[in-house]
C-alpha cells in the first residue's frame, strides 16, 4: 500500500498568513495534500475559494476538500469543482459529505438529515455524467435542467468522488456509488468492518473499488484539551473519546489503521497551532516515516 498523510486545517486557516504558512510547510515537508472541509457556520474558509488560492500559491500540492453535497444545486457544484479541477492541473481530491447534523449547521444546510442519503443518491450519478462531458437534463431536488453539457470539463477523468459516513446506509452508498471511503470518527476494528460491508455493496452493484481507496479523517491534539474545547468536540458523538491525545497516541493510532489496510490519511489538528510549520515539524518527526 501506499501510505499517504493529508493535513486537514479546521478553522486554523482563516487567514492568508496562516494559509500560506501552511502550503509551504506541507511542501517543505512532504506532506501529501491541504483538506479544507466545509462547515456553513463555522469559522473556516470556504474551501473552493480557499483551495484556488492555495492551487495558484503552489503547483505541487495536492488540493482535498470535504464538501458539502445536499443543499446545493447539482449543476453549479459540478461546474464548481470542475473549474477548480482545471486550475489545480488535475490535483483536486473529492470527497463528499452530508453534513452536521447539529444546529446551526443543520439548518443553514436546508436538509432534513433523514432526506440527505437520497440527495447524495440521486445528485452524484449526475455530476458523474456531467464531468464525462455528456448532455444530461434532470428536474428534481438536485437542480432543474435541460440538455445542459458542462466546459470546461475536469482535467482528471473520471474525477474521483469519496465518501464518508459510517451508518449501514452510508456504507451501503459508498460500495454503490463511490470511489473510496474516508469517514472519521470511527475505531479500526469499525472501519474493518465498514470496509467489509462496503466491498460487499459494490461488488452487488457490479463494481469494485480500489484497495488504496479506504483512508480516515483523524482529528488530534498535541496536549490535554482546555474546556472550552472539549466542549465544542463533545457535540459530536464519540468524538472526545476518538481523538488520541499526544503525537505518540496519533501515531499508534494511524499504525492500527494501516494494520487493518487503511492507507490514506488526513489528520487535523483539533486546537489551532501557533505556527504551521512547528506543527508540520512536529508531526514530520513522529508520523512522516510512515508514508510509503
Amino acid at each position: 500500500m501506499k501510505i499517504r498523510i493529508g493535513i486537514g486545517s479546521g478553522g486554523a486557516t482563516s487567514s492568508p498568513d496562516a494559509l500560506a504558512e501552511l502550503v509551504a510547510a506541507l511542501d517543505d515537508l512532504g506532506f501529501d495534500s491541504l483538506w479544507l472541509s466545509e462547515v456553513l457556520t463555522g469559522p473556516v474558509l470556504d474551501p473552493a475559494v480557499g483551495l484556488a488560492w492555495a492551487a495558484a500559491l503552489n503547483p505541487r500540492v495536492k488540493l482535498g476538500t470535504t464538501m458539502l453535497l445536499p443543499g446545493r444545486n447539482v449543476l453549479r457544484l459540478a461546474k464548481q469543482l470542475a473549474s477548480l479541477d482545471v486550475l489545480c492541473r488535475g490535483r483536486l481530491l473529492v470527497t463528499l459529505v452530508p453534513g452536521l447534523t447539529y444546529a446551526p449547521e443543520r439548518d443553514a444546510i436546508g436538509v432534513d438529515p433523514k432526506q440527505r442519503g437520497a440527495v447524495i443518491d440521486e445528485a452524484l450519478p449526475l455530476l458523474r455524467r456531467l464531468w464525462a462531458g455528456e448532455t444530461v437534463s434532470h428536474d428534481g431536488a438536485a437542480g432543474h435542467f435541460h440538455d445542459v453539457r458542462l466546459s470546461p470539463l475536469p482535467v482528471q477523468q473520471p474525477l474521483e468522488v469519496w465518501l464518508g459516513g459510517t451508518a449501514a446506509a452510508a456504507l451501503e452508498r459508498c460500495g454503490r456509488l463511490s470511489d473510496g471511503w474516508l469517514p472519521s470518527l470511527c475505531t479500526p476494528e469499525e472501519a474493518a468492518a465498514g470496509r467489509v460491508v462496503i466491498e460487499e455493496a459494490a461488488a452487488k452493484a457490479g463494481r469494485s473499488i480500489s484497495s488504496e481507496h479506504f483512508g480516515m479523517s483523524l482529528g488530534y491534539a498535541r496536549a490535554p484539551l482546555d474546556a472550552a474545547t472539549t466542549r465544542a468536540i463533545a457535540r459530536r458523538p464519540r468524538a472526545l473519546e476518538l481523538t488520541p491525545v499526544g503525537l505518540p497516541a496519533l501515531r499508534e493510532r494511524l499504525e492500527r489503521f494501516i494494520a487493518v489496510g487503511f492507507s490514506k490519511f488526513v489528520v487535523r489538528p483539533v486546537v489551532a497551532p501557533a505556527s504551521w510549520r512547528e506543527e508540520l515539524e512536529a508531526l514530520a518527526a513522529a508520523v512522516g516515516d510512515l508514508q510509503t
